[in-house]
């Protein structure tokens, strides 16, 4: 009896795990938005950004919810530390690309990383949102402003895809276009915390559903 109500107990009390990768250049705010979703989910202060260090590596944050724990994993966004990132797709159940929507002059930059990411096929069934950070800035971006950014730079790229390989099919390509389509943008600022709520609300509803 006691081993039937101790499998019960464990039964009813059981976390299921999931882990959610956030990526996306240096300096984009990675770490400050890891540092927002801890502090807010553990019901503390966060640490001030200067005292927050780029990430080498990576960084861990645990979220902790009735019946799900989420596992966070903040890679760093270094040109060296990139190669890495796809050691962690078939991993993980959701990826967060974070980019600067105040840093016009590297946003080329980013959405050329991030469109190695769109084609990867191992990114191909993880969800995948795009967050817009530092919503705080004066000159930020509008969430509106990026998904046209990206898209005028898209269209510059497959044009010049096309003059290069005189209009050959590539399947990477067409994947990517695909998901561009139903792509899902939100605007946060990690330093205030302003739509970081619905971001993780966002994650978690989509790492629920791919279980099923």
């Amino acid at each position: 009896m006691y081993h039937l109500l101790k499998g019960l107990h464990e039964y009813l009390t059981r976390h299921e795990e999931f882990s959610i990768v956030i990526i996306g250049l240096d300096g984009a705010g990675k770490t400050t938005l890891l540092e927002r979703i801890t502090a807010h989910y553990s019901h503390s202060t966060p640490r001030p950004p200067e005292n927050i260090p780029p990430t080498v590596g990576q960084n861990l944050g645990k979220v902790s919810l009735p019946s799900t724990i989420l596992n966070f994993i903040d890679l760093g966004g270094q040109r060296g530390i990139r190669s890495i990132w796809h050691r962690y797709y078939h991993k993980c159940h959701a990826l967060a690309y974070v980019i600067d929507a105040s840093d016009r002059e590297r946003l080329a930059e980013g959405w050329d990383v991030f469109h190695s990411v769109l084609s990867d096929p191992r990114t191909l069934h993880v969800p995948l949102l795009l967050l817009a950070n530092k919503q705080d800035a004066p000159d930020a971006l509008s969430v509106a402003d990026i998904r046209n950014d990206y898209h005028d730079w898209d269209r510059r790229r497959r044009d010049s895809a096309r003059r290069r390989d005189r209009g050959d099919s590539n399947d990477p390509e067409d994947t990517a276009n695909a998901r561009i389509a139903s792509l899902d943008v939100m605007g946060i600022s990690a330093l205030e915390g302003h739509g970081v709520q619905e971001a993780v609300d966002w994650l978690f509803l989509r790492v629920q559903n791919s279980r099923q």
